[in-house]
């Protein structure tokens, strides 16, 4: 296979994110597997670049800072799939202060670019969902699930067999979707002891959320998997959520501790094998 050129916004070396560590878990792999995959940030990215780089084969995660002469560049000339992480064919990407998430015509961007990719992978069908909805495309496809690292879906089902608190934990964050304030109300009205979980190290912060029984979560917009759901899950937590998460609706959402975490280990030879596939057809 050629080389691929994996464009993003951030990488892991840049910010913690759900989506930076699922990305970074995709190009180890993907190198372990023998391919060779460069990673450039989206800003940097010029049509010179992309002509000198034409016959490589691209991913493209979140690109909000790559131009649009770049944009255009790639969906006339390239090859490429996007990694889709949320809802970049709207300038707000959040479908849910749309009814039935579906937004009007006339909001609708990057429609060409969305539509010339060789498929866009969506994180489960919950998220499949809502793009084809909005976009009404047939190049939309569900992963079903997220990648983590072996070391961290190893330390997940240490952490699943320890003893919990009868406490319930909640994700401590200042972005308003994410409803911090939401799931403070509802434990103080149930009168359940509860603990705010924030910390910039991964690790850290998978040892306090699954130091409970309980994860509590209430996101405002559609969350197109939620990593940290899964995670309570992985840890055999009991999660409390609404119906914007998209693992919930998951088939292997019954799953809870070491099976989960089995189920995911074998979700990254999966993904993996889709992306891979995806790619080999594009250069075949």
């Amino acid at each position: 296979m050629s080389e691929i050129v994996f464009i993003a916004d951030f990488f892991l070396d840049d910010i913690l994110g759900g989506g930076e560590l699922n990305n970074e878990e995709l190009i180890k792999v993907l190198v372990d597997r023998g391919h060779s995959v460069k990673k450039i940030h989206s800003h940097l990215i010029t049509e010179e670049f992309l002509k000198k780089n034409k016959n490589n084969s691209f991913i493209i995660a979140n690109f909000v800072n790559l131009s649009k002469s770049c944009i255009n560049f790639l969906t006339s000339k390239c090859s490429y799939v996007i990694y889709e992480h949320d809802h970049k064919y709207l300038p707000s990407r959040d479908p849910g202060v749309y009814e039935n998430f579906l937004a009007p015509k006339d909001t609708i961007i990057n429609y060409e670019f969305y539509k010339c990719a060789r498929a866009v992978l969506c994180q489960s069908s919950f998220h499949m969902g809502i793009v084809k909805k909005n976009l009404e495309l047939d190049n939309i496809v569900s992963l079903g699930g997220n990648l983590w690292s072996l070391d961290s879906l190893n330390y997940m089902l240490e952490v699943s067999k320890k003893t919990k608190e009868d406490r319930c934990s909640i994700l401590s964050s200042t972005i308003e979707h994410k409803n911090t304030k939401d799931a403070i109300s509802y434990c103080s009205h149930k009168n359940l002891n509860y603990q705010l979980v924030e910390s910039s190290n991964y690790r850290d912060f998978l040892s306090q959320l699954g130091s409970n029984k309980t994860f509590v979560f209430f996101p405002k917009t559609p969350e197109t998997l939620s990593r940290v759901v899964v995670e309570s899950r992985m840890m055999g937590m009991t999660t409390i959520t609404n119906n914007r998460i998209g693992a919930t609706q998951e088939a292997w959402f019954n799953l809870k501790g070491p099976p989960l975490v089995e189920y995911m280990k074998n979700k990254r030879e999966e993904i993996t094998n889709t992306v891979e596939n995806i790619l080999q057809k594009e250069v075949s």
